[in-house]
């Protein structure tokens, strides 16, 4: 088993400013709390959301879609020379999803208690909800996720008939987070069809549920791709060989399939302008090179270099290309959800985020980080468990 000990003890200057800036976090959420939405937010009656959905919802389930595409890869579509990275991508789709769901209720809602009574299933069913479909399918899919997540649990505490029998319903269990991923990713984006009002033309579109869906699975290829290589620079002391050898064979076919999944996306995107003859607007205001930059440049050119690195086999490009394309993720999904929504609007009357807010929202992006820190640093993720390595 690999040195889980890298001498590295408790007050380093990373959990030195990690720890401060969750100590101020908490503290801003007891003022939530306390005072309500009003007392730490700008939410009003034009924007009674802000930055916390629209990231810990809109962005941040994308992000974990990392975990159905790489089970979708593996386990049906029998690539299992990528098997190395499962399990790094279950915990980011584990960890995606608990961050979006908690987020919600602890902070944007602040009716956790709903939640643990499954007031949405059972108190008040609003079964022709679109939030509805998105509710259920994240519940289901947080439990399909916590049962692939258990048996790493199972190894590191060493309970073998526990981890063996949790290993035998994983084929059934990847088919059921594909269905249940493609439901919510694309009921995210339909969602956005209700406003149509609202909403910039350029991005508003009937098409927007498989805008959504198709953006899911290269937002989900790029992070793995960001995040092996995270691990493989602070975690490197703990990957074995297998995990170190099949490195740049991972990196090049996410950036193939992510390459190809973009250029599905431009595709669309193009067809759903023509289909509604929306080429007018590209020209004729600010809000029109906004979303050329967007789809130029940070889904064409992304996408272009995609291609590049995997011709050339330059992993390092690829890895740089990753980053690149999450950020156009996020851009896009911010301009859904909050920079081109009520564009009528005069930009005095537009929401901007107080600084609370994004210092709670730093906050919960560090205590996942920590939490993701303390399970790969403990639990078999980037190794195999020297005690179950025949049967990984």
């Amino acid at each position: 088993m690999p040195d889980k000990n890298s001498g590295r003890g408790l007050f380093t200057l990373t959990n030195l400013v990690a720890g401060i800036i969750v100590i101020i976090g908490l503290y801003l959420i007891f003022l939530r709390f306390k005072g309500g939405l009003g007392a730490v937010t700008n939410f009003s009656d034009d924007y009674p959301w802000g930055i916390w959905k629209s990231f810990f919802i809109f962005i941040v389930v994308p992000i974990g879609a990392a975990g159905y595409t790489t089970g979708a890869a593996v386990y049906l579509f029998g690539m299992e020379k990528y098997h190395s990275v499962v399990r790094l991508a279950v915990l980011i789709g584990f960890l995606s999803y608990c961050t979006a769901a908690g987020s919600l209720t602890l902070l944007d809602v602040g009716r956790p208690e709903r939640i643990i009574m499954a007031y949405p299933f059972v108190v008040q069913p609003g079964t022709t909800s679109l939030l509805f479909e998105v509710a259920l399918c994240v519940v289901l899919y947080i439990t399909v996720l916590l049962i692939e997540f258990l048996p790493f649990s199972c190894e590191w505490l060493g309970y073998r008939k526990a981890r063996n029998w949790l290993l035998k319903g994983t084929l059934a269990l990847a088919i059921f987070a594909v269905v249940l991923s493609t439901m919510h990713q694309s009921t995210l984006g339909a969602m956005w069809t209700i406003t149509p009002a609202k909403l910039h033309p350029l991005w508003q579109s009937p098409y927007l549920p498989v805008y959504f869906f198709v953006s899911s699975i290269f937002s989900g290829l790029s992070v793995l791709i960001i995040m092996t290589t995270i691990c493989k620079h602070f975690f490197k002391h703990l990957m074995n060989e297998r995990y170190l050898d099949e490195d740049e064979g991972v990196i090049l076919a996410f950036g193939k399939g992510a390459c190809v999944a973009m250029l599905g996306y431009l595709t669309i995107q193009v067809f759903g302008l023509a289909t509604a003859d929306k080429w007018h607007y590209l020209f004729s205001s600010m809000y029109g090179y906004w979303y050329l930059l967007e789809l130029l440049g940070f889904v064409a050119l992304p996408c272009l270099f995609f291609a590049m690195g995997c011709r050339e086999k330059n992993t390092k490009l690829i890895r740089w290309t990753a980053v690149w394309t999450l950020l156009g993720i996020i851009l896009n999904r911010f301009n859904v959800t909050l920079l081109c929504y009520n564009y009528h609007l005069p930009f005095s009357e537009k929401y901007t985020p107080t600084w609370m807010e994004v210092w709670i929202l730093i906050t919960v992006v560090t205590i996942v980080g920590l939490v993701f820190r303390f399970i790969v640093t403990r639990m078999p993720i980037l190794y195999d468990h020297p005690d179950f390595k025949s049967h990984h």
